[in-house]
């Protein structure tokens, strides 16, 4: 696929790879990279498991379910 914009401009270098991934339509996996790559994104992921996870197998164990 062709790259119909003029990406010669200075201003816009840092916005090429999104652009791309906006254009390929895997502007999801993009954001999932960028986010494991970071330490503080990593971290808040990791987080956000556990705290499910946690979640869930208190509601599991609350209602009675096992």
């Amino acid at each position: 696929m062709p790259d119909e914009k003029n990406h010669e401009d200075k201003g816009w270098e840092g916005f090429r790879e999104v652009d791309r991934a906006i254009a390929e339509d895997r502007l999801t996996s993009y954001t999932w990279k960028k986010t494991w790559a970071d330490p503080w994104g990593k971290a808040g992921l990791v987080l956000f498991g556990v705290l499910f996870t946690a979640f869930v197998i208190f509601v599991i164990i609350y209602d009675g379910l096992i």
